[in-house]
């Protein structure tokens, strides 16, 4: 606890980090009405936002769709499925206005989960989202139905589009390490290292709701614990506060914060 405590003391927010290396064009286009209505219905983020918010979140999809290519492997893809990628790379940056992850130029949909291979419906291995390295260096593999439920069910911590991202996040410094840029210096790696072993060891003990799937390895906590941090922020907030003012930090922003801010649930007319 008073390394964990040490950590928040101390850390910087990364957002000077990104904000002096990643630029990103600012876009004027108005969203077509179409776009927002999928916004609003499918994504619980955008919904909650300011209006002020709502434009940079609107040009942010607008940049991201612009730069990313998306591309589907024996699957159609659709407008709800650029926007609910595109709202995926979105969200996790969305602390650091006029950035953008640098390691990305192709998002991949597969119709299934898929194996190591990249061979689908295999029960063996299923894979429903993958950073790509060597050959599929700067791509991205998702599955389409994993994609949307990710969206889809309100109720649970597991959303494979921010996982993903996550990951991509954390190789903003170079490598996947389960460390978020900007904490790279031993005095805020080591109390963090030392504050999520704890949290992993609480996973395997089965004493945490943080999803079991984070205690692989430090790399899969630091995502498992941002898809938390994204879809359920006020349950992450009230269990794991500590966790959830470091996340704060390492993002550069406060779901809560944004989620006590009223938003109509109605479907968008």
């Amino acid at each position: 606890m008073a390394a964990a405590l040490l950590l928040i003391a101390f850390l910087v927010p990364s957002y000077f980090i990104f904000k002096e290396r990643y630029f990103k064009r600012t876009l004027k286009v108005n969203l077509p009405t179409e776009w927002r209505k999928v916004l609003h219905n499918k994504v619980d983020f955008y919904r909650h936002l300011k209006p002020s918010q709502k434009v940079q979140f609107e040009q942010d999809i607008q940049e991201f769709l612009s730069n990313v290519m998306i591309t589907g492997v024996r699957v159609e893809v659709t407008l709800e499925d650029q926007l609910l990628v595109a709202s995926s790379g979105v969200i996790p940056l969305f602390g650091f206005p006029r950035c953008t992850y640098k390691h990305l130029e192709e998002v991949i949909l597969y119709p299934s989960h898929f194996n190591s291979n990249f061979e689908v419906n295999d029960p063996n291995q299923a894979f429903t989202g993958m950073v790509g390295a060597g050959i599929l260096e700067n791509k991205m593999i998702l599955s389409k139905p994993a994609l949307h439920a990710g969206f889809d069910i309100a109720n649970d911590n597991n959303n494979v589009g921010f996982h993903e991202f996550i990951h991509l996040f954390d190789k903003e410094n170079g490598f996947i390490d389960g460390v978020p840029p900007g904490f790279e210096d031993k005095v805020f790696t080591l109390p963090w290292l030392d504050f999520i072993h704890k949290k992993i060891q609480h996973i395997n003990e089965e004493i945490s709701d943080i999803r079991s799937y984070g205690a692989n390895s430090q790399q899969d906590f630091f995502a498992v614990a941002g898809e938390y941090f994204f879809k359920q922020p006020h349950l992450l907030k009230q269990n794991h506060p500590i966790l959830y003012e470091s996340l704060m930090k390492a993002f550069n922003q406060d779901p809560v914060g944004l989620k006590s801010e009223k938003a109509s649930d109605l479907p968008y007319e």
